[in-house]
């Protein structure tokens, strides 16, 4: 067949108009079936639906994992992503409620889903699927043909990680400190203070766009950690992805998979990001959740195979970009269950990271926030954020500390006595004066520079106490 713009320069003439009508109606049929995105694509018909699945016959020859479909029933068009292909059914998980789904419902396959970030999405609240839901006007969107996602850079090909910066908190930033490119672990049970240092920690200066992941949240909670826990001043530059607990798994699944294509967009762009997801348990949660549906069997504690392979393939994303693009600087937090710091999840992802720092339940109890454990907690990277002065002074510090809680049940019981060990006494007199400038909530000012904070406050004490 001639193509439209042919024909149509074939019957320009003046003295045709007619026929020139009839050729330009016939070029926008053709454009129109030229389009493959304006064509009835192959669908297939739901056979079967599980509470949180449903399987479609007649999309096996065409369908492949990930791709998204649309099922269109009664309810109006629902999105789901294919998890399974058997060679007669594919098995779907829907983006909402299954019960939305009926027997013999046609589902059509739409391809995988394109995520085209744009800068003006900073400031804004999304869902797992790129859709708003701030309240605010319809988000810009490149052409999704022209943005590539999840490729993970050679491992030869990355920016070597060798510059430190502040994140604010001086628990942090003495002894586990960061370096732009490194992910880190914060590890803790529930109840005890994740979410709260996540967002100090989102409010570093260093960073030109932030990425927050809130996976499972309670939907209350979120727009208190956006509006009040990081502030106005941060959210304008932070992108907030979205899935509450009561979404789908699907929902929850993908939503990680989302912000990381936000920020490797930006990352791409020369962007130093800092990427806070909350919680890599819940995402795991769900991986778990769709892949049990699929018939995949448990291995560790209820918890498929494919849960482990896909916990590097997301988090290895992350890192330092190509020579000449910028970062990506991860922050997730692990939802330890049960505070067992050795359940399957935990111990993958603390194997995967770069760092990990624990908070300790029995800390919050007594009141210290954030209530880190500086003895559990490392920084692999530590020594490229360090002086040697500073280096050496954490060494003691750390020191100082061990010795203090070692002996803690001896000074209990009374069997203590100053002047028998100096170096006892030393830190009987100096931890609790450290550990009260560890003290810090997302009220304080960011700390600036945490050695000199720290050697301020232990003179001011000490000067005072020998005064006294």
């Amino acid at each position: 067949m001639t193509t439209g713009p042919s024909l149509l320069r074939a019957s320009e003439s003046p003295a045709d108009s007619g026929r020139t009508d009839r050729l330009a109606a016939l070029e926008r049929v053709w454009r129109r079936f030229d389009d493959p995105q304006a064509l009835l694509a192959r669908g297939g018909r739901i056979a079967e639906i599980s509470p949180t699945h449903y399987k479609v016959r007649g999309l096996s020859g065409i369908a492949r994992l990930g791709d998204i479909v649309e099922q269109r029933g009664k309810a109006g068009a629902r999105r789901g992503e294919i998890v399974k292909i058997g060679s007669d059914e594919v098995v779907i998980a829907p983006f909402e409620r299954s019960a939305d789904a009926g027997i013999g419902d046609v589902v059509f396959r739409r391809g995988p889903l394109a995520v085209a970030p744009h800068v003006s999405w900073r400031g804004r609240a999304i869902d797992a699927l790129t859709r708003p839901i701030d309240g605010g006007p319809a988000l810009i969107r490149p052409n999704a043909a022209d943005v590539t996602h999840g490729a993970t850079p050679g491992a030869l090909s990355r920016q070597r990680v060798g510059t430190g910066f502040l994140t604010g908190v001086r628990v942090i930033d003495i002894f586990t400190p960061l370096c732009f490119g490194q992910r880190l672990g914060i590890f803790a049970g529930s109840g005890v203070g994740k979410s709260t240092l996540l967002a100090m920690l989102a409010g570093a200066e260093a960073f030109d766009t932030v990425v927050v992941a809130l996976i499972g949240e309670r939907g209350r909670e979120v727009r208190e950690f956006l509006e009040d826990t990081i502030g106005a001043e941060s959210m304008a530059k932070t992108v907030a992805v979205v899935a509450t607990s009561d979404e789908s798994a699907m929902m929850r699944r993908r939503a990680p998979d989302t912000a990381i294509c936000v920020a490797e967009h930006f990352r791409d762009q020369g962007h130093r990001v800092l990427l806070v997801l909350d919680s890599i348990t819940r995402f795991a949660h769900a991986l778990r959740e769709v892949a049990t549906g699929t018939g995949e069997p448990p291995v560790a504690r209820g918890y498929p195979a494919s849960v482990f392979t896909d916990l590097p393939k997301l988090l290895e994303r992350a890192g330092p970009g190509v020579e000449g693009k910028g970062s990506i600087t991860a922050i997730i937090s692990v939802l330890v269950d049960g505070d067992d710091h050795n359940d399957p999840v935990a111990d993958s992802v603390r194997g995967i990271l770069d760092g990990h720092v624990v908070l300790d339940r029995a800390l919050a109890e007594q009141g210290r926030y954030p209530p880190v454990n500086p003895l559990s907690s490392i920084s692999r990277l530590a020594d490229k954020a360090w002086s040697p002065e500073q280096r050496t002074l954490v060494t003691r510090l750390k020191s100082m500390i061990a010795r203090f809680e070692d002996t803690r049940d001896i000074r209990l019981l009374g069997a203590y006595q100053s002047g028998a060990d100096a170096e006892l006494d030393n830190a009987v007199r100096q931890v609790p004066l450290i550990y009260e400038a560890l003290t810090q909530s997302p009220r304080d000012r960011a700390s600036a520079d945490p050695f000199a904070d720290l050697a301020r406050h232990l003179k001011g004490k000490l000067n005072g106490d020998q005064g006294d």
